[in-house]
């Protein structure tokens, strides 16, 4: 189903079924012999939300040869992908809470565990903006696991396209306080002047001291729609309708690390390569160019200095 100006969406269908998709590859990352992260929540929520095909995936009943070039090093690399990208994004909250931000905000939780996972520091105050199906299916799911948040969790049940700083703020968020934002697999979901306005509300929000992680794809511009479409079939065949081509907005939009910094942050961009060295991880030659979007993953870390007047 293509993308609409007031579409909604539950875990199993659309953008909604990509957090659970996202979920099941924490999930494997978790289980991997050498694991670089640890989500005892994934496996759980994804069973819950009972599309078969994960289910099957985190069984290691699903028969990946029927997936375009999807070779046992090119699993493991997306499993590894997953993995760096979950790890990269816990590192910098984990790091803003070491520098003493007690105010977190995560954008699009989708299935995130961050708030049940991670050892926060006491007073910690996390906010998950996403859907009210979203929203209402996670909290309930976690409580019925007996899972407890490590922080006070907030939850904001809201479409990012409504106002949803005003909800924020009516939920005790402190525009006065620095806050650790995260928009993790977000933005290639946005329209490129909603990936503005969504900077620009992130901004007008933050106190001196806050920080934003994120991630994009340069090469959006060039979304290889055909590729896409190929990777679906799989996917239909197998009872989910989840056609990337129909929910990614490509087309020209604005550099991500250029925009921050034209709005007073300091921005360090890592390429995806460059973490999986970090991590001590092996990229195959040949995932960029099969990468479904076509180009190289950059994660972005940006904070505003004390001193920065906006």
């Amino acid at each position: 189903m293509a993308r609409a100006e007031d579409d909604t969406w539950d875990l199993a269908s659309s953008v909604g079924a990509t957090a659970t998709m996202v979920a099941a590859a924490r999930a494997m990352a978790s289980a991997d012999p050498d694991p670089l992260i640890d989500d005892p929540f994934a496996g759980p929520l994804v069973r819950a939300v009972g599309i078969d095909l994960f289910t099957r995936m985190l069984d290691g009943e699903l028969d990946l040869s029927l997936f375009p070039d999807m070779t046992p090093e090119r699993v493991q690399a997306m499993i590894d992908g997953m993995a760096v990208r979950t790890k990269f994004f816990d590192d910098s909250m984990l790091a803003s809470a070491a520098a003493g931000v007690r105010q977190v905000v995560i954008l699009a939780s989708g299935l995130d565990a961050r708030a049940y996972r991670l050892g926060w520091p006491p007073e910690t105050v996390i906010y998950e903006l996403d859907q009210p199906q979203v929203i209402e299916f996670k909290t309930q799911t976690l409580a019925g696991l007996g899972a407890q948040p490590r922080a006070t969790r907030r939850t904001v049940a809201i479409d990012l396209r409504q106002d949803w700083p005003a909800a924020l703020r009516d939920a005790g968020f402190d525009a006065t306080q620095p806050t650790a934002w995260l928009a993790e697999g977000l933005l290639i979901y946005l329209p490129s002047d909603a990936q503005d306005l969504l900077f620009d509300r992130i901004t007008a929000l933050s106190a001196p001291g806050s920080t934003v992680s994120t991630e994009y794809v340069p090469g959006i511009v060039d979304f290889d729609t055909e590729k896409a479409r190929a990777l679906a079939q799989p996917l239909q065949q197998h009872g989910l309708d989840l056609d990337m081509s129909t929910l990614v907005y490509a087309g020209e939009r604005s550099h991500v690390g250029d925009y921050l910094g034209g709005l007073g942050w300091a921005v360090t961009a890592t390429p995806r390569d460059e973490l999986f060295a970090r991590f001590d991880r092996a990229l195959p030659e040949d995932a960029t160019d099969q990468d479904p979007l076509g180009g190289q993953i950059i994660y972005v870390r940006a904070e505003l200095a004390p001193t920065t007047t906006r």
